[in-house]
């Protein structure tokens, strides 16, 4: 029966995939029975692509379901079969069973990737059923080549196994697996003694088949959070330990991580997340350091680190645990004092608890309990200087010159009056000169006001309770008045600073981007940003004139900015060490232990990585060429060698008696195969030594018109179409003969493998000064100016989809072998089309 969907508009369709931690495990053969059981069921099942790696037990599941035939696809000389896309979306079946969804398609197929087939199918509204092993995901790949030693190839991105409808693991032990390929269940019995001792070892199929398990719950974690937000449940539900530390940026951080990481664990896949809530101005006073470290620490212990915003802390810390669905909250022992907290009431701590619902919470003790005993917090003042004398003189003068001015007139003014005048003084008093100032003046005032003007007056005594709540009310006023402009000030400084800081970073890293020095952009930055004469970084000196340690060591001046730069930290007004031989000194002015920022230590740091990344780049191009090398001669090296061993195979066969045009062709493929052979070799041996410097030349007057002969004669019948136009009274060149024969050779292969029809190279030679040139001219298509420096590079064919005619070394070495003998190589449009490669060649003495 022919099953066929008519609906053309169908909702996309649905993905499982079978997930296995190798291959063995049964994904294939579970996707096959789940195909069998949905026909039972009356849907209509093909099999697009199922690849049963010769096991019996799975071929035979594929009898009974419909099969579509494959794509057979030519590349290189060979078929290749791959899923007939086009026939699959044709038959437009229920469920499409796809199998191997990480596959790279053969070029020339419809999609570079086998899972983009399968996103067309589910596009098409087609359900697909797949498999794939855990060390083909992108997000695993590096940790399965750490594991295992193999790098993977073939990956698939983690987003589209992630959003599939259903993900089911086929999971098998370490040692039924390794028992399956004893048996011969999985590999060929050639390849069971290598499988086992190498990638299916037990240890690394422990480890992959962890890696499948974790994925896998996160995958279903990711689930049930989106249930739980669509259903909108904010209850706990403990199906996973998640440990939540809440950080303050004080010291005692470090101590309840570990705390934390120790709780989480216990349980086998626990999470540990840190979070720090800041207030919605962003100035909460935390220690940026602090938490920098601590961040740290939680990531080097597999944690994750959160900021949130809230004003509430409590509050705040509890929607960020539920809404991660915690179960646990680990909070450190406040460090009030036990009157602090009798007079403020309860802590961050009791007010998480009862709030708290099912999260367990945990209150860690540390060595910083108790030890902020103030009733008040420490106060760090906002005002400056200058501001602070002014608000002392005022709080000393105006409540005793207020006193006059109101005393002369009693009979106009009542203590109302009177008190609100004092309250407009000590405000004042705050405004100008911030706290302390204020605290003087809110004293003398009301000493001043219940001597002067609180009934009975000249007497320390209160004789209305009235009198006795406004005095009260004034004192109160007056503190917290001050209290708030001192908090505001410094507030405002502190925004100050975090924009001229950021200020600061944002012009240092401008400069850096603009091309300026690292190092001296950041000195002239600090130089600017503290006010300074000079900012200059020193670095102490042996008596030797090396860099060393000790007291008697002479300083030198690595980079300043400014004028006069100090030589000695001594004589500077601000001397930061930075390490043991470096010293950051500033000249100008004294400054406080803050805005001692030493930012060119970070730049003389990256500076000297920047060095040594330099010295880095010749080891690097190095492993890129032996990395370039064994990928590009692969092929080059297998074609002659498999050609000449076919040949000789065959005339060895005492199975077929070969004739003489037969035997003469055989051995004319395995000469030629094993020319190419020597040829490529050759070509490996001299960029080899070319890149060592241990290549041997010869160089002695020569005429170029007998090399160009010995080189055209290289060539073959190829070489008599070519035309050559060499002048008769041409000087001879100072060459190697033999190397500049090879250069010809190279550069006039690659003219006629461009040149078009009928239309043969040239090569034509001038002299120009005391150099003379010998010019390569084809008509071919040219290549773009932005090319050519690219065509030089080793293992580049520009526009070639293939290696089968080479590596791409000849170029890189013509080049290379003119610029050892004093020569250059270039490459230039020919007029009309075409390129034109110019050798130029110094002229031998005496000529």
């Amino acid at each position: 029966m022919a099953w066929r969907r008519d609906d053309s508009t169908a909702p996309r369709g649905q993905l499982r995939i079978y997930l296995g931690a190798a291959a063995g495990v049964g994904k294939t053969f579970a996707m096959l029975s789940e195909g069998h059981r949905r026909e039972e069921r009356g849907t209509d099942v093909v099999v697009a692509f199922a690849e049963t790696h010769g096991r019996p037990q799975t071929a035979a599941l594929i009898d009974g379901l419909e099969v579509v035939p494959r794509k057979r696809l030519e590349y290189r000389g060979s078929f290749f079969e791959e899923m007939d896309v086009d026939a699959v979306l044709a038959r437009k079946p229920q469920i499409a069973l796809v199998d191997e969804l990480a596959h790279t398609n053969v070029p020339g197929s419809r999609n570079e990737k086998r899972w983009q087939d399968v996103t067309e199918l589910l596009d098409a509204g087609i359900d697909v059923i797949s498999a794939v092993n855990v060390q083909h995901l992108e997000s695993v790949t590096d940790v399965v080549e750490q594991i295992t030693g193999v790098v993977q190839r073939e990956t698939v991105p983690d987003a589209v196994v992630r959003a599939a409808d259903q993900v089911e693991l086929v999971d098998m032990t370490a040692e039924a697996l390794r028992r399956r390929m004893a048996h011969g269940n999985i590999y060929p019995p050639e390849k069971i003694d290598a499988a086992l001792t190498n990638y299916f070892r037990a240890g690394n199929l422990t480890a992959l088949r962890e890696l499948a398990l974790l994925w896998l719950a996160d995958k279903v974690d990711e689930g049930l959070q989106k249930y739980r937000a669509e259903h909108d449940i904010t209850s706990t539900w403990e199906a996973r330990e998640r440990v939540v530390v809440a950080l303050t940026g004080g010291p005692e951080g470090d101590t309840l991580i570990r705390r934390a990481a120790r709780i989480a664990a216990r349980a086998s896949g626990g999470d540990l997340l840190a979070v720090h809530v800041t207030k919605s101005d962003g100035l909460t006073g935390a220690n940026p350091a602090n938490l920098a470290r601590q961040r740290q620490l939680v990531e080097s212990l597999g944690g994750s680190y959160h900021q949130v915003v809230g004003e509430n802390i409590s509050d705040a810390l509890l929607t960020f645990a539920k809404a991660e669905n915690a179960t646990q909250l680990v909070l450190g022992a406040s460090r009030r004092s036990w009157l602090l907290a009798l007079l403020t009431g309860p802590g961050i701590g009791a007010r998480t608890i009862r709030g708290s619902g099912p999260i367990d919470v945990h209150i860690v003790t540390h060595s910083q309990v108790g030890s902020r005993w103030r009733l008040l917090p420490r106060y760090r003042g906002g005002i400056t200087t200058r501001r602070q004398i002014a608000g002392y003189v005022l709080a000393v003068a105006l409540a005793p010159l207020g006193t006059l001015v109101l005393a002369s007139d009693r009979t106009g003014i009542n203590l109302t009056s009177d008190t609100l005048a004092f309250l407009v003084a000590v405000i004042v008093v705050a405004l100008t000169g911030g706290f302390l100032p204020a605290v003087i003046a809110a004293i003398i005032a009301s000493l001043l006001l219940n001597y002067y003007f609180t009934p009975p007056i000249h007497s320390w005594t209160i004789s209305q309770a009235n009198n006795a709540l406004a005095l009260g009310v004034f004192i109160a006023v007056g503190l917290v008045t001050s209290w708030v402009v001192d908090t505001t000030a410094r507030k405002s400084n502190q925004a100050a600073r975090a924009n001229a800081e950021s200020e600061l970073l944002r012009t240092t890293a401008g400069s850096i981007l603009q091309g300026q020095g690292t190092l001296d952009a950041l000195l002239e930055r600090t130089r600017e940003a503290f006010g300074m004469r000079s900012a200059s970084l020193l670095e102490r000196l042996d008596p030797a004139g090396g860099a060393g340690r000790g007291p008697a060591g002479e300083w030198a001046v690595v980079a300043c900015s400014g004028d006069a730069p100090v030589t000695r930290p001594d004589d500077a007004d601000v001397d930061v060490p930075v390490t043991d031989t470096l010293s950051l000194a500033l000249a100008g002015r004294p400054l406080p232990a803050d805005d001692r920022r030493v930012l060119a230590a970070v730049a003389l740091e990256q500076q000297r990585l920047t060095a040594e990344a330099e010295a880095a780049k010749p080891i690097a191009a190095a492993d890129r060429m032996r990395t370039a090398l064994l990928a590009a001669v692969s092929h080059d090296l297998r074609s002659p060698i498999a050609s000449a061993k076919a040949a000789v195979t065959s005339l060895r066969s005492e199975d077929i008696a070969w004739d003489d045009a037969d035997t003469a062709e055989l051995l004319a493929t395995a000469d030629e195969s094993l020319d190419r052979l020597t040829h490529l070799v050759g070509n490996l041996l001299d960029m080899s030594r070319l890149q060592a410097g241990a290549l041997s030349l010869f160089p002695r007057p020569s005429g170029l018109d007998e090399i160009i002969a010995r080189s055209l004669d290289d060539l073959g019948p190829a070489g008599r179409d070519i035309t050559v136009d060499i002048p008769d009274n041409l000087p001879a060149i100072s060459a190697d003969p033999a190397i500049l024969e090879r250069i010809v050779v190279n550069l006039t292969e690659n003219a006629l493998r461009y040149s078009p029809a009928g239309k043969p190279p040239l090569l034509a030679a001038s002299a120009l000064g005391d150099r003379v040139e010998l010019r390569v001219v084809d008509r071919g298509p040219g290549i773009p100016e932005g090319d050519r420096d690219r065509m030089f590079v080793p293992f580049q064919r520009l526009g070639d989809t293939d290696n089968t005619t080479g590596v791409g070394l000849g170029l890189a070495l013509a080049r290379g072998l003119t610029e050892a003998m004093d020569g250059t190589l270039t490459a230039e449009d020919t007029p009309g089309g075409g390129l034109t490669m110019t050798i130029s060649l110094p002229a031998a003495p005496g000529n």
